[in-house]
């Protein structure tokens, strides 16, 4: 999985990429009526309820606009949060608060809304031994804080990238000639290059499990639109010998239901792809 240091680092980049698409060469709105030494205080107002997440994120944001900031946070990432309460206070230079705004409340709208629908996921499998993940399918330039979202929501990170985990998919073995080819193909180029990256392999079917399974070597088996009677049967025939993961259209509404199954994990791209920003605001107090 990717370091701490390689996520921080993608982080930084996100705040530096951001600042010089908003910032440009000056605030010129700011720069033209507000004096350089003027002082400012504001609040984080949340405007719908939610699971707040972001909060981090937003001092990492300050501490990169100002030279002299001072923060207050009234409650911390992952709690559930009404309308009409504040998140956090800040003063600092009021030229600053105004470069920093819009990225702060871009980013917390939309890491809050995936935290949100996340918690909903983790509370509809409360009860079972099945865990929620994230999938890849997240906005271009903005995964680390997406999949920081997830975690906040109390969900758990797939791999990050392609870099960090073998996922063989049915364009893979499908292009390198069949299940057991990919498969032996991938422990021969992860042995020749001396990498140790765990490997997960998508199955259509239960044919495709037992020649997974027939393989070896396989850290997880992810079950790919598999029914409920299906997916009950794979578990069975997996029997542990490595961990489950099923994945593909899997709603709010289903979810249980496959967990009950006996799977170790459900997959959800929906988490990431398809939520709508919470409504926040930045004013001035």
């Amino acid at each position: 999985m990717i370091s701490e240091k390689q996520l921080n680092k993608e982080i930084d980049l996100i705040i530096e990429n951001a600042l010089r698409e908003d910032i440009g060469d000056g605030d010129h709105s700011s720069l033209a009526c507000i004096p350089a030494e003027a002082k400012g205080k504001a609040q984080l107002l949340v405007k719908e309820d939610c699971i707040i997440a972001g909060l981090e994120f937003a001092e990492l944001v300050f501490k990169k606009v100002s030279s002299k900031y001072k923060i207050d946070f009234l409650v911390k990432d992952g709690d559930a949060v009404k309308n009409g309460e504040t998140a956090f206070t800040i003063e600092a230079s009021s030229q600053e608060i105004l470069k920093a705004e819009r990225l702060v409340l871009n980013t917390m709208q939309r890491m809050s809304a995936i935290a949100t629908k996340t918690r909903k996921f983790v509370d509809e499998l409360e009860g079972t031994s099945t865990q929620i993940l994230d999938t890849r399918k997240t906005t271009p330039g903005f995964r680390a804080l997406e999949k920081w979202a997830v975690k906040i929501g109390g969900g758990v990170n797939h791999r990050f990238a392609l870099y960090d985990m073998i996922m063989l998919k049915d364009n893979h073995i499908d292009f390198a000639g069949g299940m057991l080819k990919a498969i032996e193909k991938t422990k021969h180029y992860l042995d020749i290059n001396k990498l140790d990256l765990k490997i997960i392999v998508e199955a259509r079917d239960l044919n495709e499990v037992e020649a997974i399974l027939s393989a070896g070597g396989v850290y997880r088996i992810l079950l790919d639109n598999f029914t409920y009677q299906e997916t009950k049967d794979a578990v069975k025939l997996i029997n542990k010998r490595c961990l489950t993961e099923s994945s593909g259209g899997i709603t709010l509404a289903t979810a249980r239901k496959y967990a009950e199954c006996g799977v170790d994990f459900i997959s959800s791209g929906a988490l990431t792809h398809s939520v709508h920003n919470k409504d926040m605001s930045l004013k001035a107090i």
